[in-house]
């Protein structure tokens, strides 16, 4: 599955201008071309690296972060696509969960795509599998907290979650909402709705 999405993201790449390499994504303060080259680091990275690494950025997250995307952002675009299509096939990852690894080939590229007017015919099973995971998750996104008290149901595959308020849509824009993605709030309808926009 995560093989998959990143293929079907590269090949998208490969259409953007370099107006749209620049945009901002959906991941705030990261343009389209740092999340692809966050996107190769995580790829490309093994939990006793990530270990080192973490080290070596003083128990900073966003430092690592920072760190891997200003080496992997390449000299260009073009090299930042390579760097990424030299990794589709990686089975290499940080710490945690497959589950978590898989939600960030779904959610970043959905973090991309949005951003420039693409659309993407997403793997409902593993846009259901992503959203299992994340509604007991309060890993990085804090999807379980956000998602507290709400009823939860996609339209579109075999999948509800939890109680009260009801928010229904499709399942990749409920992962979208779960993980604080705003947008993906204009995919949903119910009188949920208005609590996540509050809770961001």
């Amino acid at each position: 599955m995560i093989h998959r999405e990143r293929a079907a993201l590269a090949d998208d790449l490969s259409t953007l201008t370099p107006e749209q390499w620049d945009k901002p994504s959906l991941c705030g303060g990261w343009s389209v071309r740092d999340v692809v080259a966050h996107m190769t680091a995580s790829a490309m990275i093994t939990p006793p690296a990530f270990l080192a690494k973490i080290i070596g950025s003083g128990f900073s997250f966003s430092r690592m972060q920072t760190k891997d995307i200003a080496r992997e952002r390449g000299t260009s675009n073009a090299d930042a696509l390579a760097r990424f299509r030299a990794q589709v096939d990686s089975t290499k990852h940080p710490p945690g969960p497959t589950e978590a690894w898989l939600g960030e080939a779904l959610i970043h590229g959905e973090d991309i795509r949005r951003s420039v007017g693409m659309t993407h015919e997403y793997q409902t099973d593993a846009a259901v599998r992503v959203a299992e995971f994340y509604k007991g998750s309060n890993l990085v996104v804090g999807a379980k907290k956000r998602i507290a008290g709400l009823h939860l149901r996609a339209t579109d595959a075999e999948w509800s979650h939890g109680e009260g308020p009801e928010v229904s849509g499709p399942v990749m824009s409920l992962v979208m909402a779960m993980t604080g993605r705003k947008p993906a709030l204009a995919d949903l309808t119910g009188d949920g709705v208005a609590t996540l926009q509050q809770r961001g």
